[in-house]
This record gives C-alpha cells, structure tokens and sequence, in this order.
C-alpha cells in the first residue's frame, strides 16, 4: 500500500481561547509526514488511532490517551499507523511557556505524559472544548494553566540523569506484564539489585512508583481497546488484568475522569466527525 500524503488531513474543529489554539485534527492511515517543526509549543493527545513520532534522539509510540508535549521549533517526523487517527492540539503562547520553563527548566525536550496526570488534565479539557457552552471558555483556561502546572511538576520531579541499564530493564519489565505485573521483589531479582534501591531509584528517575507506574500503564492499554475496539468492558477488564469490571471501572474513573462507559461515548462521537 502506497502511504498517503499531508493534503489528506484536515481540521475538525478549532477554537482560540485565552491566546491558546485548541484543534482536533483527523490523520488518515499510513500517513508519512517528513520532517518538519511547528513554532509554538504544543501539547498532542492521541484521541483515536496510533503513530511514532521521531526526533533527534528518541521515537514516542503514541497510542489513545498519550499526551506528548512538543518544545517549539522541535523537529520531527511522523509514521502514522494502519488506523485513522485523531489527535486533540495544544498550542502554548510563549509567555505561558516561559512560566513553565522557570519552575521546570527540563521542559525543554519532547516527553511523554501518557498515564501521568498532565495526560487526565488533558483529556478533561477535551471534554471542555467539545461542550463549547458559555462557561467552557473559562473551564478550558483553567484546565490549560493546570496542565502546565501539572506537566512542569511532574518534570521537576524526574531525575535529570540517564537511567542505569537495570533500572531501564526494570521499567520494560513492567511493560512486557500488563495482565500480570511482577512484584517489586522479582523485578529487583532479575534486574539484580535490593528492593529498597529499585523502589528508590525508580521513582526518582520516572516520577512514580513502580506499582503507580503498572497501573497508569494498565489504564493506557484500557483507554486504547476502549476508545479503538467494541470489546465488552468485562472483557477489557479481565485483558488489562483486573479482577472484576467493577474494580477495572473504578480505576478508570479515577484515572481519567469518566467511566470505561462514558470514555467509549465520547469516542464514538468523536469518530462521527471524520465520518
């Protein structure tokens, strides 16, 4: 199959509020768009389908509920994958940025926030921007400085050096077991150090627990299959390896605002725009 070209996307819908520029924007698959840089900063939530972004020194496999934050003029090129795909934009006036810069000063590289709580913000105001009644305005301005606040805590709390091999290998253990995460003992086992000291040295190198970082990323493969397959929620439920639907839903919730439920709703309208 041929990949398609830029001129297929288009903008679904957009709005300026409070010098930020809100879009939904539709990909078709296999889209190829080569390297390129957008001069705002921008946040990108992943609504709908999926893609790999590449910069200069590492790809992001962005999948539904990924929020990845872009500096300004960063280059990148993008692989889009055999779905259409959705994605909500962020784009942060500079002196909204600089403000985030002065109390984060690692806000200067591209990041991933997926199953962080900058990535929940986002979602909620997703929600804001498609209700577009006469308080959404206010509630969209509000939810930006959070998520900017959000974003640059969850970057001052991440470790500024490169993570030892182990710990890497720790991490991708975690990734490698969705239905059924390893205790932290195991994973201090096979990666060869002392419980103590993985438990330490994670959560200063990826902001979370080892047992936070498990669950949030149980709520991204669950956000996926909800948002992308009509899978019974039981069924995604038992998938991403929780007990009963009623424990998956609460942990959804908390995660994301809404229900498994009212998360595939949103979605389901969402898909009729590009229809």
């Amino acid at each position: 199959m041929q990949p398609r070209t830029h001129d297929e996307s288009r903008t679904l819908a957009s709005r300026e509020v409070a010098g930020l520029s809100l879009s939904e924007n539709y990909y078709p698959p296999r889209l190829r768009m080569p390297r390129h840089a957008h001069e705002p900063a921008s946040f990108s939530l992943v609504l709908a389908g999926g893609y790999a972004e590449t910069f200069s020194r590492k790809t992001l496999d962005c999948k539904p509920s990924t929020l990845i934050f872009r500096p300004p003029a960063e280059s990148h090129a993008v692989a889009f994958a055999e779905r259409e795909v959705r994605i909500f934009r962020i784009d942060v006036p500079p002196d909204l940025l600089e403000r985030m810069r002065e109390c984060a000063p690692r806000a200067q590289s591209p990041t991933d926030f997926a199953g962080r709580v900058p990535a929940h913000l986002a979602l909620k105001l997703y929600r804001e921007f498609r209700a577009a009644d006469q308080f959404s305005a206010l509630s969209i301005e509000g939810l930006a400085l959070e998520l900017l606040a959000e974003s640059g805590r969850s970057l001052a709390r991440v470790s500024r050096r490169q993570p030892p091999l182990w710990l890497e290998r720790a991490r991708e253990m975690l990734h490698e077991s969705l239905t059924d995460a390893p205790t932290l003992s195991c994973v201090a086992h096979a990666v060869g150090v002392h419980p103590v000291h993985l438990a330490h040295e994670f959560r200063k190198q990826y902001g979370a627990s080892a047992g936070e970082y498990a669950r949030r990323l149980r709520i991204v493969e669950a956000c996926r299959l909800v948002a992308q397959t009509r899978l019974p929620l039981s069924a995604i439920a038992t998938r991403v390896g929780f007990y009963d639907q009623s424990h998956f839903t609460n942990a959804f919730k908390r995660s994301t605002g809404m229900t498994p439920a009212a998360y595939r709703a949103l979605f389901r309208t969402t898909q009729s725009l590009t229809n």
